[in-house]
């Protein structure tokens, strides 16, 4: 994109400095806009690749298409990036598009509310200091607030306890005895670290994850000066991963019978791996496969044969102060309990409290709900845009890709209230609605509707958190701004 003239207005707000933030700042830039500060809660860039520092901790997107399309990494280590290497990407878009000026650290924000008489957000900060902006942009992520277990007793034990997004890296598991609550994404990367270390690990399964081999390797030197010095080849890889991954939509959406074939390749390499019959009885999963996120990993398995692995899948009853006890009454000793338990991802900006017109909380417009138009803009919240907002997930591709989606269409909003100087637009209850429903409608054949319990599902059982289609799809419905899908209001003004 070309640099354009300096825009001074609006003034905007960005909270939150994970891919979200750092890709919509660095787009915002380029396009002129100058008077914007991202808010960061902690002391660095790079939401949960910098939360998450658990061993083994890993993407599972391909490296170069987890990266902006606009900023490509030639020099990737390996075909799916590592944690340290994904957050050393982030800091280096950072310093590159000197993004560091517009940063504030330890910038926690409590509360964001739109005042109708003046058409701007105020923001307060933790530390109790107001911000004020015309435009507001909340770029918080949905794996940013870990998931608790809630179990009785958990408060009571007087081990070492932490979850698996705020590791302890003070505490040496080497020879203790450890209990892993959770078997989903970040411990299926961290069982199989520890487990060499520890004296005896019991894992606690609520139900059993379907696990695909990973495609992975190291990249050879030749491989990495190709990309450096062949850009259109850069290129065409990113293209082929999209495409390969894309392809994936139709097992997930339209022909779910596709996926029977990766659950016959889960069950061989589970057989392969697994030589304890009582253990392999466990791990095999009783649900429809692509029904919760399907997960990959080569050593999985491996670790789950160790001696020293105790998969128990009788349910926690509660905890005490020296272990576990499940339903049947056994007692499972521990000097360290760690939670890999996931994150509240559909609490969409939890615990920020959001009022917009009328004295209106975010928590009331969506008590059947989180819903979005274009899982962007929310009616009665003026000049607030969300990136990552409701129905905007994947569980087939990059949500990269859909991020920059996002980042046209919020460069687009922009461009429209240049033309209505001092209004404030706000999507029109009618236009989300219609919106919501067709998405909702869109996700009843899906897989995610088959039956099991999922992140994917809110309180309600209503899947607020993934796209129903392809990616392409998503990018062409937010290709440009419909005006007739606003209101535009003037300071002071009710309706539009």
């Amino acid at each position: 994109m070309t640099q354009h003239s300096k825009r001074e207005r609006p003034s905007i707000l960005i909270i939150g400095t994970g891919f979200g933030g750092l890709g919509m700042a660095i787009k915002l830039k380029l396009a002129g806009f100058t008077n914007l500060t991202l808010l960061e809660k902690a002391d660095r860039v790079g939401g949960t690749w910098r939360d998450n520092t658990y061993p083994g901790a890993a993407c599972d997107v391909q490296s170069h298409f987890y990266s902006y399309s606009f900023e490509p990494k030639h020099d990737w280590s390996r075909k799916f990036g590592l944690q340290r290497e994904i957050l050393g990407y982030m800091e280096h878009c950072v310093e590159k598009y000197r993004l560091g000026d517009h940063i504030r650290f330890h910038a926690e924000v409590q509360e964001a509310a739109f005042d109708d008489h003046s058409n701007q957000w105020t923001v307060t900060l933790a530390s109790g200091e107001q911000l004020t902006a015309e435009v507001l942009i909340t770029a918080t992520g949905q794996l940013n607030q870990p998931a608790w277990p809630k179990l009785d007793g958990l408060d009571r034990f007087r081990g070492k306890m932490f979850h698996s997004a705020r590791w302890d890296h003070e505490y040496d598991l080497t020879g203790k005895r450890v209990a892993v609550i959770g078997t989903g994404a970040s411990a299926i990367q961290f069982v199989p670290e520890i487990a060499p270390m520890v004296e005896q690990l019991d894992l606690f399964q609520r139900s059993a994850a379907w696990v695909l081999p990973k495609p992975d390797r190291s990249f050879k030197h030749w491989e990495q000066t190709l990309f450096q010095k062949l850009p259109l080849w850069n290129r065409f890889y990113r293209y082929l991963i999209y495409w390969k991954n894309e392809s994936r939509a139709l097992a997930f959406t339209k022909f779910s019978g596709l996926l029977e074939y990766y659950a016959n390749q889960a069950k061989r390499e589970a057989r392969k791996r697994v030589t304890d019959p009582a253990k392999l009885k466990k791990i095999i999963p009783d649900y429809k496969i692509g029904c919760k996120r399907i997960l990959i990993s080569n050593d999985w398995y491996p670790a789950i044969n160790r001696p020293n692995v105790n998969l128990i899948t009788d349910p926690i009853d509660r905890v005490d102060e020296t272990g576990v006890i499940t339903r049947d009454g056994h007692h499972h000793p521990a000097d360290a309990i760690i939670c890999g338990t996931g994150f509240r991802a559909s609490e969409f900006l939890s615990p920020i409290k959001i009022t917009g017109r009328g004295g209106k909380t975010l928590n009331e417009a969506w008590q059947n709900g989180a819903a979005a138009f274009k899982g962007i803009t929310v009616s009665g919240f003026p000049n607030m845009f969300m990136l990552y907002g409701p129905n905007t997930n994947l569980a087939h591709n990059s949500i990269l890709y859909m991020l920059e989606s996002q980042f046209r269409y919020v460069l687009e909003c922009l461009e429209a209230l240049e033309k209505y100087p001092h209004s404030a637009m706000d999507v029109r209850q009618d236009r989300q609605d219609r919106f919501t429903h067709v998405v909702q409608k869109g996700l009843e054949d899906t897989v995610w509707s088959s039956g099991c319990t999922s992140w994917y599902l809110d309180a309600n059982g209503r899947n607020t958190i993934n796209w129903p289609g392809f990616t392409f799809t998503y990018r062409f419905a937010t290709r440009r701004v419909d005006t007739a899908d606003y209101q535009f209001l003037y300071p002071g003004q009710t309706t539009g």
